[in-house]
């Protein structure tokens, strides 16, 4: 076994643990406040399978988040933190509206695509801006994009008011979205709509894009090693721009998917959805890898469901789940947590590799 194999598995074993420390402090805490700790705790561990409802709330909390989790995954992979994919998601979901608001005549499949890419451009344009300034300018990509989120959610509010609004709505909410532009159930009796299956065919596609192509290969080599994939004739500035205009795309795409597929008109207004920062927790869970996004959605999905099963049938407040969620960022984010334990693998191996080694000679 390699040393690569070796870190692999431990980034599994490392994030496995995390999660279950993480919901073992959990549990402990439901104990001390609530007065029915085990209903509490049933309640949240199996609520979520209770009724075929909430398994289907359950894929419809994954679908955005795959989106905005494989946006991060392909940034982070060349070391590009940028945080756009709340902005983007935002903004692609509310120029669709317009789009699809505004062309009610079209046929049912060419305006689902020309939504749909409507979406990718949005959200690919609206990742420009700190992506240039940081190739461009160095700008910090972290503040930059917090600060563009920021713009964009004003945008959007600016447009819904002042565009999208159905002045006889009552409410500060967009005309109807034509029943042609919907994306169509793919689960009678839920609400989990064609846009689930787009996120898993993207995180599959992401990650043979990643791990199976040259340009894939020279995404990994920049975020390992800057310098190296410089002297090596990489372009570092092409990827550094590639990979966030790529997030950008990806996070408007899961925009635009989610208000086709959740929703009957645009009705964001004043707040983000909180999908863009949903999707960086699923990319820290997933090891950056798209493949495993799904797996960290579910997870985050699931836990989510179950604390709103818990809060409304017993007397555990819902926000406990933030607690959860920011130990197991902690753990997992931790450099030294379980180094030691690496450190041992990773010689014991080199031990074991070292005598096999000499047996070999020595029967030679």
């Amino acid at each position: 076994m390699t040393s690569k194999q070796i870190e692999k598995r431990f980034d599994m074993f490392k994030t496995l643990v995390a999660v279950l420390i993480a919901l073992g402090l959990a549990l402990l805490v439901i104990a001390f406040v609530s007065d029915e700790p085990l209903r509490a705790i049933k309640l949240f561990i199996t609520g979520p399978l209770g009724k075929k409802s909430r398994i289907g709330n359950v894929f419809e909390m994954m679908t955005p988040i795959l989106f905005t989790g494989t946006a991060i995954c392909i940034m982070y992979q060349a070391n590009q933190f940028n945080m756009i994919g709340e902005g983007a998601f935002l903004i692609a979901a509310n120029i669709t509206t317009w789009v699809a608001t505004t062309h009610t005549t079209w046929a049912g499949l060419p305006l689902k695509a020309v939504c749909l890419l409507t979406g990718m451009v949005v959200g690919l344009m609206a990742a420009t801006i700190p992506a240039v300034l940081k190739v461009k300018f160095k700008a910090n990509e972290v503040v930059s994009s917090i600060m563009m989120n920021y713009i964009l959610l004003k945008l959007s509010d600016y447009l819904l008011l002042y565009v999208l609004k159905d002045v006889e709505s009552g409410q500060q909410a967009s005309y109807p979205l034509p029943l042609q532009a919907k994306l169509p159930k793919i689960w009678p009796g839920t609400r989990v709509h064609a846009g689930f299956i787009i996120g898993l065919i993207v995180c599959v596609l992401m990650y043979f894009f990643i791990y199976r192509t040259k340009w894939g290969y020279s995404i990994r080599m920049v975020g390992a090693n800057r310098n190296f994939a410089k002297y090596s004739g990489i372009s570092v500035v092409a990827v550094a721009l590639a990979t966030q205009l790529m997030g950008g795309a990806i996070a408007g795409l899961g925009g635009s998917c989610e208000i086709l597929g959740m929703y009957s008109k645009f009705i964001w207004f004043g707040t983000q959805p909180g999908y863009g920062f949903d999707g960086i927790m699923v990319g820290v869970l997933a090891k950056n890898n798209p493949l495993y996004v799904p797996l960290s959605a579910l997870f985050l999905a699931y836990m989510r469901v179950g604390a709103d099963v818990m809060n409304r049938l017993s007397d555990v407040p819902i926000e406990f789940v933030d607690v959860v969620q920011g130990l197991i960022i902690m753990l997992v984010a931790a450099e030294m947590f379980l180094a030691k334990y690496k450190h041992k693998l990773i010689v014991n191996n080199a031990k074991k590799q070292l005598a096999e080694a000499e047996k070999k000679g020595g029967a030679n």
